[in-house]
């Protein structure tokens, strides 16, 4: 080693200047794992119990989803706590569609029906087409309705 790189290491574990004493302990950098402790030790008092066989969890957001698979869940109904931990992927709400209507309340579900008038996607839902459906309701026919009878069906069955 060279004089010039061994008095710039010398130099860096220095807490003062020139001819004063080396520190004498290395500094402890905190870990996440104390992090977690901490938080685990809040949650506990919490009083928070894990709810076991919880298979995804979607976080719904304006335009995008925060999936998360297999997670940990943690609730406290007292203190209107709930912890969900584990992995996490953020979305679009067009790539989970088809899983998660059951999911989706009445809220998500006219949010829903806008979006898909603003995209005019007429491949999601089974071919529904949201100018068709706007047409048909403006023009008063419900799809709820039942169609009048026509034709006597006794007399082609004999």
């Amino acid at each position: 080693m060279d004089r010039d790189k061994l008095m710039k290491m010398a130099g860096a574990v220095r807490t003062g200047g020139k001819g004063s004493v080396r520190r004498k302990k290395k500094a402890v950098h905190k870990t996440t794992a104390t992090d977690d402790k901490r938080l685990q030790n809040t949650l506990k008092r919490l009083g928070v119990n894990t709810i076991p066989g919880i298979e995804e969890v979607n976080i719904f957001q304006e335009d995008s989803v925060i999936h998360f698979t297999n997670p940990k869940v943690q609730a406290s109904i007292a203190s209107n706590t709930y912890v969900i931990s584990g992995p996490a992927q953020t979305k679009k709400l067009q790539e989970l569609l088809p899983g998660i209507l059951n999911q989706m309340g009445p809220d998500s579900l006219t949010h829903l029906k806008k979006l898909m008038a603003q995209l005019g996607a007429p491949g999601l839902g089974g071919g529904f087409n949201a100018g068709a459906a706007a047409a048909a309701a403006a023009a008063g026919g419900d799809d709820d309705d039942v169609p009048e009878l026509v034709g006597d069906f006794e007399a082609a069955a004999k």
